[in-house]
């Protein structure tokens, strides 16, 4: 088993919570949208984004991963190509509600934690073989990923 760390620097354990993901099998382009999409969010808007990224009622901003991606008319942030990358928002759904179990065993307040650093990195390489016609075959490569989310608990006023 390998043993895993975070890209996180200079974390600080009285004021930040952290959660992560490995080995997961989807789009590592996807994964990379939707991260820089939920950073800077509350937990409690990230999940409403999510949740309606996958009823389809708001779209990802494509910013990097654009090309013959089709435009939507109900994406933020100014941007104009975007997809509902389903498969993706369900693990991080998944990741926020381990972020939030995290932050309530610290004894955290849920309402000011906010997103500050979602990191996704390729990680192990499946390579696989698709059998062609007259006894060939065609490689297929797929990279499992890690995603790894930061958040802060925001200063009381």
């Amino acid at each position: 088993m390998p043993n895993f760390s975070y890209s996180f620097q200079n974390f600080d354990k009285s004021r930040q919570v952290r959660s992560a993901i490995r080995e997961k099998d989807i789009s590592h382009k996807h994964a990379r949208e939707v991260a820089i999409a939920i950073k800077g969010m509350s937990i409690e808007n990230a999940r409403e984004f999510l949740e309606s990224v996958i009823a389809r009622k708001l779209a990802v901003p494509y910013r990097r991963y654009n090309n013959e991606v089709a435009h939507r008319s109900n994406i933020r942030d100014g941007f104009f190509a975007g997809r509902y990358p389903q498969k993706a928002a369900h693990e991080f759904l998944k990741l926020l509600d381990n972020l939030e179990s995290n932050a309530e065993y610290k004894g955290m307040d849920l309402d000011r934690l906010r997103i500050v650093s979602v990191v996704v990195h390729k990680g192990t390489k499946v390579e696989r073989f698709t059998p062609r016609a007259m006894g060939r075959s065609s490689p297929k490569f797929d990279f499992l990923i890690h995603i790894e989310i930061v958040a802060q608990e925001a200063r009381a006023e």
